[in-house]
């Protein structure tokens, strides 16, 4: 029980197959009801694929868990009908500090240049996301949320993977043609493929202690190495060990402090309120008022899976890697695996493209969580120096970067997550002509303001209406480009033209335009995840064509 939020309790319903004792094939079906696997349902719903979800639980994450929630997944969750209620729930943020021992030597900011819709940065509860997500999966037709279901097995054949369920009303089995675990870092569902869970275990143990206060601290993320009321431990050999603190502020007066332990430290020991208390009070101060809302231990490990699809299972979040917490690259990165995911499965299941495109989500996401675990390590050891002498290497950036520019981008506290592009994905086409900026085939597109007959609106929100949600592409045209057509047609695949210019959206700003870099003429092709897979300086039927079978592995 929380000070601040009170569990819901979801009902356990029999499903009619169960009922009625027969085996059901559906298209998708999404193991783990947390953040990744609920994304996963509310896209495959807009996609038009209806989807089973099944979770041994009845009730949303315990604990505040992912708290940090980056600019990417808000604009994914958005498309959903949700970014917009989260930045509101939540606590927005942009600016970091980074303090040694007592004294301030870095300060960064995650967005520096206006004119987005979506804030670089919020913190809110995971259990705060989870329940907003899961009403939204209630209100679709197409989302059979199934609580209280624990995979027991599974076994694989050709095309169809079969799962053994066991309920409150006993075993039953369901089959899929696809099946999308989201069942955590212990995955169940991994090792019942044999799976390979590769990577580091670090030694270093964190406690986390959400606090309920009311405080003066600015709503930004402040991370102290070596402060004076968190000391480490003296070793055997007389050298003090490192130690680092983080605070940052949550939803409900919650806040989020995290306090690094020693390596032989005992973490139910460390969970004691009579251990905690005081740590919270040498920071504070003795006056301070505050209650603990809960309090965890939790040690880095950074880690992926060998293969991101095994026959028909693929693995997204938590399931597919596993990073430290410091960078928020964890549900930030999963939520992203999903919307690589979808719209590739919708069009092999449409018929429309061959099984091999599944294949582009494992070259695409391992990329990314490879960016991600190398970013994750780097910041690990930076954080916890392993050596005396990278100890001391740390800390002379840290003294330098108070007075000079050049060590200050040396400081790791943690590089907050950021969309990794896909700039070597065999779906790309490749530059023929010379564009600036960083849109460049692979990356996920900026937003940027707009309007529509005087009326505001938002690139991305446009992108997705052009897109209908099913999947389709969108060809982005500035002014008339030559494209006298509203879509281009690539066998089964449609990209719906969507015009900036004259009788199509106006970019008063010239914002949108110098972000893409455009021209009149320059046209854009961009995937069903708002990902561009190509750009052109002028429109060729034929191109746009190819570019679009590539997009299908073809």
């Amino acid at each position: 029980m929380l000070k601040t939020y009170t569990y819901p309790q979801f009902d356990y319903r029999q499903s009619a197959e169960q009922k009625e004792g027969r085996v059901a094939r559906h298209p998708v079906v999404i193991i783990g009801a947390g953040p990744i696997g609920l994304t996963a349902a509310l896209e495959c719903a807009a996609r038009g694929l209806p989807a089973v979800v099944l979770d041994d639980n009845n009730t949303v994450s315990i604990g505040s868990r992912a708290v940090c929630y980056a600019k990417r997944p808000l604009e994914i969750w958005d498309r959903h009908g949700l970014g917009e209620g989260f930045v509101e729930r939540g606590v927005s943020w942009k600016v970091g500090r980074v303090f040694h021992r007592e004294e301030q030597v870095y300060q960064f900011d995650l967005l520096p240049e206006p004119h987005h819709k979506m804030p670089a940065m919020i913190n809110l509860q995971q259990y705060h996301v989870e329940e907003a997500m899961v009403a939204a999966c209630g209100r679709s037709p197409l989302v059979d949320l199934r609580w209280k279901h624990k995979l027991l097995s599974l076994a694989q054949a050709g095309d169809v993977a079969t799962l053994t369920v066991e309920t409150p009303d006993g075993v039953f089995q369901l089959q899929a043609d696809w099946v999308i675990a989201c069942d955590g870092a212990n995955s169940d569902t991994r090792r019942m493929v044999d799976g390979q869970f590769t990577g580091q275990f670090f030694q270093d143990r964190f406690l986390i202690a959400d606090v309920v206060m009311d405080a003066s601290f600015p709503t930004e993320r402040w991370f102290w190495f070596d402060p004076p009321f968190h000391r480490g431990a003296v070793r055997p050999d007389g050298q003090r060990m490192p130690t680092s603190v983080l605070l940052h502020k949550q939803a409900d007066n919650v806040w989020r402090i995290d306090f690094q332990l020693g390596w032989d430290s005992d973490p139910e020991e460390e969970k004691r309120p009579e251990k905690v208390i005081p740590r919270i009070q040498a920071m504070l101060g003795p006056e301070a008022k505050f209650e603990l809302e809960w309090v965890s231990v939790y040690q880095f490990a950074c880690r992926r899976v060998d293969n991101f699809r095994y026959g028909r299972v693929i693995f997204a979040g938590d399931a597919a890697h596993q990073v430290s917490p410091f960078g928020a690259r964890g549900a930030n990165t999963g939520v992203q695996d999903i919307d690589n995911l979808i719209w590739k499965l919708k069009l092999v299941l449409d018929g429309a493209a061959p099984p091999a495109l599944v294949d582009s989500y494992h070259e695409e996401r391992a990329y990314a969580a490879d960016d991600n675990l190398r970013n994750s390590t780097r910041s690990t050891d930076f954080i916890t120096p392993k050596s005396a002498a990278s100890l001391r290497m740390r800390d002379a950036v840290l003294e330098l970067a108070r007075s000079e520019a050049f060590a200050r981008p040396l400081v790791n506290s943690g590089r907050l997550s950021t969309p990794t592009p896909y700039l070597s994905s065999s779906l790309n086409t490749a530059d023929e002509s010379e564009f600036a900026g960083r849109m460049k085939p692979g990356t996920n597109c900026a937003d940027a303001p707009l309007q529509r007959d005087g009326q505001p609106v938002w690139l991305l929100d446009a992108l997705a209406e052009a897109s209908r949600g099913a999947g389709d592409f969108v060809l982005l045209v500035w002014g008339d480009g030559g494209v006298a057509a509203e879509a281009v047609n690539a066998g089964a695949v449609t990209a719906r033209v969507l015009r900036v210019g004259p009788g199509g959206l106006q970019d008063a700003t010239g914002v949108a335009t110098e972000r893409y870099d455009a021209q009149p003429g320059s046209v854009y092709l961009i995937r069903p995840d708002q990902h561009v897979a190509a750009r052109w300086r002028s429109f060729d039927a034929a191109k746009v064509q190819a570019a679009l079978r590539r997009c299908l592995a073809q």
